[in-house]
């Protein structure tokens, strides 16, 4: 079988195509190019992002080193239109993005699956950790990885059947442990480097001030308020917070404060105690169906966060959207980022965007 591997140069997609290429299968590595180093907030070597230079030339590397062809794909236009500028229209928006998942959905797998079959190969391999499944009627789903604290299947809700039909996860099975203890047999460079943590085109973290350079758009500083409207002190642009924050605020209180809510409109960031974060249900929008094509009357366990353990809710769908309806209260309902259903088994339901919490 040819394979497409999608390589980022870090440990999991570079052990994904050498335990590919030791089954036996013809692996050709692919890494998509999104961002010009002048795009960066400084060219200095960096390996904990998975678009640096640096991460290129490490899949190049690892590709040399076992013999197998390795292409960089330029995707920088798309990814720029595509993922940067919603983000930071989002962040201006007071809203919080999340671009991986878009940039999975548009960027990363669309291109790279069509790069693949233009290639002549039968299906894209990458090194998330998750799996792949198929209904009775032949619908394909995700489900959680093995490794429930690496499991990403949260980020790849959006994929569409046809992408999802090709895609192959040698990792699905594995624990990270497992996974960096096979780069050290193979003496792999990445094998004990730390993760990517950060938003890859945001090297420095500092979120306000690449939406300012990027886009020329300074917000405003406006007032800060309690839940009882009472304004309480000053923000410095919504740009700068999102939900559930409670660093920079700059109010001196009895209990530490937390960004409640972002009224974009008014201008004005809310600000409660802890309590007044927690929710009873949330509503989301641009639904999109994974093993189901109906989420309605659903008893399902749901994430609000990557990294958060679902939690068991009921859904109601209407023709906009869904209500998600909590078991028991949540903390820190985002809007913009992503609500995800799951099933007992952990198999991807579906999937849709925050718009506000109930």
């Amino acid at each position: 079988m040819r394979i497409a591997v999608a390589m980022s140069g870090g440990v999991d997609s570079s052990v994904a195509a050498l335990l590919l290429k030791n089954m036996g299968h013809d692996i050709v590595g692919v890494t998509a190019k999104i961002l010009l180093c002048a795009d960066m907030d400084g060219c200095e070597p960096r390996f904990d992002v998975c678009c640096s230079p640096e991460s290129i030339r490490d899949a190049k590397g690892v590709a040399a080193k076992y013999g197998f062809p390795h292409i960089v794909l330029d995707v920088e236009e798309d990814f720029s239109r595509e993922i940067i500028d919603p983000f930071c229209r989002e962040y201006l928006r007071g809203r919080t993005p999340s671009p991986c998942i878009h940039c999975n959905a548009r960027i990363k797998f669309r291109k790279l699956i069509e790069f693949a079959r233009s290639y002549g190969c039968d299906a894209l391999a990458t090194g998330h950790y998750a799996q792949t499944g198929i209904t009775a009627n032949g619908r394909r789903y995700i489900s959680r990885g093995a490794d429930a604290g690496k499991d990403q299947s949260y980020f790849l809700f959006m994929l569409a059947q046809d992408i999802v039909r090709d895609i192959i996860f040698p990792l699905g099975g594995y624990t990270k442990s497992d996974i960096r203890k096979i780069a050290a047999d193979y003496e792999l460079e990445a094998a004990h480097r730390p993760e990517s943590q950060e938003i890859c085109f945001v090297f420095d973290n500092d979120y306000p001030h690449y939406i300012e350079r990027r886009t020329g758009v300074i917000p405003e500083p406006g007032d800060i308020v309690d839940t009882a409207g009472r304004v309480i002190g000053r923000h410095k642009g919504i740009h700068h917070y999102t939900i559930g924050q409670r660093r920079g605020l700059g109010i001196a209180a009895e209990r530490p404060l937390y960004v409640a809510a972002i009224d974009a409109e008014r201008n004005t960031i809310i600000a409660g105690y802890r309590e007044s974060l927690l929710h009873n249900g949330l509503y989301a929008k641009n639904i999109f169906y994974m093993k189901h094509l109906s989420l309605h009357t659903v008893d399902a366990y749901v994430k609000t966060r990557s990294t958060q353990q679902p939690f068991k809710a009921r859904i109601e769908e209407d023709g906009n959207g869904i209500t998600v309806y909590f078991n028991e209260p949540q903390w820190g309902i985002t809007p913009g980022q992503a609500v995800v259903c799951y099933n007992a088994d952990g198999d991807v339901l579906g999937g849709g965007w925050i718009e506000h919490a109930i």
